[in-house]
Order: C-alpha cells, then structure tokens, then sequence
C-alpha cells in the first residue's frame, strides 16, 4: 500500500509541474507528511521542483533547507529558479554554499549561474565560471556558450564577448541576438546591423527576440530605409502580427529616424498597448517638441487604467522641458510624491533642472538640486551647467563646473561649456585658465559629427575635416540649400563654398 501511495505522490507531483498546478501539489505535500514520505530524497526532489517551477520560492527553500541529502539536480533546481525569478543574489549566494560542499558546476548549473552574474554585474564570478567551463569542456555545449557570451554583453564586455562568440561552433538565433542587442545597447549600432548581415548569410531564422534588437540598432543609426526593411518584414511575416514588443520598437525607430508621423501611424495600429507603449509614443512626441501632444497622451493614458512608472514619468518630464512647459513640468514632478507615492529619480531631476535651466530659472534649479535626498549626480548638474551657458550665468555656472570636475575629471565638455561661459563674458583669464588645465589633463574637443546613410553606407562628416571625396559637391548643394532658404540672418558670401563646415 505504502509504495502505491508513493509512486501515486511522485507521479501526482510531476504533473503538477507539467501543469504548473500549486493547489494541488500543497495537497500532495500534506498527503506526504500524513503517510511519513518527508524524508524520501525521491518526493523531497518533486516538491522542490513543482515549488520551484510555480515560483513559489519560500517553500521551495523550506523543503530544500529541510533535505536530509541533496544532489546536484536538487541544487540546480534551486539555482535555477532564483535566477529565473530574477533574485540574483539569493542564487550567487546558492551557488558558493553549492561551491562550498565540494560540488563542481556542470552543464545544468551554468546557464542560471552566469545569468545572476550578469544580473548583479559580478564580472570577478563570471569570470570564474568561464574558467570552469573551459576547464570542463562545456565550451561546445550550446546552451552554456550562449550563456557565457549573454554574461559578457550584459556586464558590456564586448571584447570578451566577440572572442566568445567567434569559438562557437554552432550558433542560433538566441547566439545572434545576443550579439546584436549588445551591440546596439552599447551604441554600436553599425556593429549590430553587420551581425543581423552575418546572420542572414548564414541562414539563422530572425525570431520576435532579433526584430527589436535591430530595430533598436536601426534607429539608433538613423538607417530608416533598413528600418522600413525590418518593417516590412514584420507585416509579411503574419507571425509577428500584433507583437507589442515589435510595436513598441517600430513607435521607437521611426521617432528616432524623424518620422513621428509613422510612430503616431503604428501606434494608432496596434491592437494591443501596454506601459512601454504609451512611455514609448509619450517619449517620441516629446523628442519632436510636441510637448502638449506629449501631455495630452499621458492624460489619455491615465484615464485608460494605466499607472505610471518612473521611466513613463521621465519621458513625461523630458517632453516638458524640450517644449518649455514650465508651469506643467512641476505640476508633474509634484505628482511624483503626491499623487503616486514615489520618490522623484536622479532622472526625474535632472529633467526639471534642465526644463527650469533652460528658461532662466537658475535659481529655482539649484534650490531643487540642494533640496535632493541624495547625491546630485553628473546629469543633474550638466543640466544646471548647460542652463547657466545658455544665460551666460558665471556664478552658477562655476558652482556647477567644479562639481563636474571632481564628478568626471576626464570629461572636455564640462571645461569647454565653462569656458564657453568665460568667453562670452570675455572673462579671458578664465579663458586661458580653463585651456591650460585641459591641456594639463590632455583634454581634446570632440569635433561635431553629422551622418547620412546612403545605399546602405554610413557617410560622416567631422566639423572641420574636409577630407571626404565628394566633399566639394556637398558644401556646393549646402551653398544652395542656403541661398534657397534665405533664413533672416543668413549672409551666404561667393566665398562660402569653401569656408562652411557642417556641424552636428
């Protein structure tokens, strides 16, 4: 009778996981406590598993810690799930008692292991791993490379990352896709296309994972033709028909590439929206300056159900400032704390120290940033530096520098926006001050960089460089787009074909 009701628990408790059905496998737990089956390692194991497919992961410790023996797979189970479940910690923690015992990873217990590495940054312990995995000869095994290689593009060591990649001997599209959204996160985004290339060529299926990468890539690059390639592609392929995750990105690449009027067109043709997608199309009007469109959509958002978040509150703010909606900007950075319980980001202020910055409120702005709970960060004080430039503020604008400098000593552009501030007060002691302590630090300016993709090449143009080989027939159409526009203000001079530089 006992072995009956044994095999029943064990049998019971495995379809619980096929059918991820918790109630009942908390009756099979009580049913093994009634008839004396705790200690069998056997149901201690099927417990584990079905606790930890389900995600309830409390129990799982509970019977995991409660284990008279473990194994390597009840190990792994455990990992596993931390890691799936996104607790990194509690599964590097798991991982060095699993090390401590005596226990060496194997192929099921890397994967997990190098994703909670690469989801608390611990580059040291990744390390480590890649050094097992050499040392054990799991290199070969698919589901192990692709795990070391997404481990180095999300700690952003791409170096790493290519060697890696280059000793595959097999790759998927989960390998590709690793290369090219890590490219793209980086913002090498000519690197992501030319993978997407490789990848055609050697005949790997693009999945619903590649699209947004490439997308991402697309805009970033400013290659709209390629974008309405991969758009293209996307409404052929019914498949991928009705994905919010490729809406999100088309809304995305096509604001980037300058076309609001085609992210208005997909978000207006999705059939289903979610957070992202109104953050997303929030974001692209506020980037094109359309910033009561901007505040109107978010309206429209909230009375549609949807919270939100600090990213959507962000995107909410930015618009705000690139348009000059003051009144408006605070109005929503009040909200954060009032109305949604939250606590305003570093983001969140160096959105409204940027709106105020922008438009003289320079003193509103720093009042905001000494009001901060935490450290004002880079981008706070950028923003108040770049306002104190634009109205000419040398007060401030030193306030503002010397704290850049102790925060990016290497960073040119805060020494030329303070400089800039000398120079346009003729402060020249300043002036001459500033340069000679870049040149001490040997600080350059970075040129300004404007690009044009054309038949599937990128063409950039640095200020200054003259060095391009159609670079006369370019300063002559720019001569006539200028003569053409004729802007108040314009003085286009005989000799100006050869004296004008494009600036980014």
């Amino acid at each position: 009778m006992s072995h009956t009701t044994f095999y029943y628990l064990s049998s019971l408790l495995r379809n619980c996981v096929l059918l991820s059905a918790i109630s009942q496998a908390k009756q099979a737990h009580v049913q093994i406590l009634v008839h004396g089956f705790l200690n069998n390692v056997t149901l201690q194991t099927d417990l584990l598993l079905v606790y930890s497919k389900c995600g309830v992961l409390q129990d799982a410790r509970r019977v995991f810690d409660n284990m008279s023996e473990r194994n390597m797979h009840t190990w792994n189970i455990l990992l596993a799930a931390y890691a799936q479940n996104f607790l990194y910690l509690d599964a590097i923690s798991i991982l060095r008692e699993f090390l401590k015992v005596g226990l060496r990873p194997d192929h099921y217990t890397l994967p997990p292991a190098f994703k909670a590495c690469a989801g608390i940054q611990d580059a040291c312990q990744g390390k480590m791993l890649h050094g097992w995995v050499v040392k054990r000869g799991y290199e070969d095994y698919l589901v192990v490379g692709s795990s070391v290689l997404d481990f180095y593009v999300k700690c952003g060591n791409l170096v790493e990352a290519i060697h890696t990649f280059s000793r595959m001997s097999f790759r998927d599209s989960a390998v590709w896709n690793s290369m090219i959204s890590g490219f793209g996160r980086a913002g090498y985004y000519v690197d992501a296309l030319n993978y997407l290339r490789a990848m055609l060529t050697e005949g790997a299926n693009v999945d619903s994972m590649t699209i947004p990468s490439i997308l991402n890539a697309c805009g970033g690059e400013g290659d709209l033709m390629k974008g309405k390639e991969i758009h293209g592609q996307v409404v052929k392929r019914f498949i991928f028909d009705g994905d919010v995750t490729i809406g999100n990105s088309l809304i995305d690449m096509y604001a980037k590439c300058g076309c609001l009027h085609e992210s208005v067109k997909v978000f207006q043709n999705m059939r289903e929206l979610n957070l992202v997608t109104w953050t997303t199309m929030i974001s692209a009007y506020g980037a094109h300056g359309k910033g009561e469109d901007s505040l109107a959509l978010y309206e429209k958002m909230r009375d549609c159900g949807f919270e939100p978040n600090c990213v959507t509150l962000t995107a909410v703010l930015a618009s705000c400032s690139h348009s000059g909606l003051i009144d408006q900007g605070r109005r929503i950075f009040n909200s954060i704390s009032f109305d949604f319980g939250l606590e305003p980001s570093v983001e969140h202020y160096a959105c409204m120290v940027d709106l105020l910055g922008r438009f003289g409120h320079l003193e509103e702005a720093l009042g905001l940033i000494r009001n901060m709970k935490s450290e004002a960060t880079a981008s706070v004080w950028g923003a108040l530096l770049a306002g104190c430039m634009m109205h000419k503020n040398v007060e401030l604008g030193e306030m503002a520098a010397l704290q850049l400098f102790k925060l990016e000593p290497r960073n040119s552009s805060n020494y030329i926006a303070l400089c800039s501030i000398y120079d346009s007060l003729g402060i020249w002691d300043g002036v001459s001050l500033i340069r000679a302590e870049m040149r001490n630090l040997g600080l350059a300016k970075t040129p300004g960089c404007s690009w044009i993709t054309i038949a599937g090449k990128v063409n950039k143009f640095y200020q200054g460089d003259h060095s391009h080989p159609q670079i006369l027939k370019e300063y002559e159409m720019l001569y006539r787009l200028m003569k053409t526009a004729a802007f108040p203000g314009n003085s286009v001079q005989g000799n100006c074909l050869f004296s004008t530089t494009i600036n980014s």
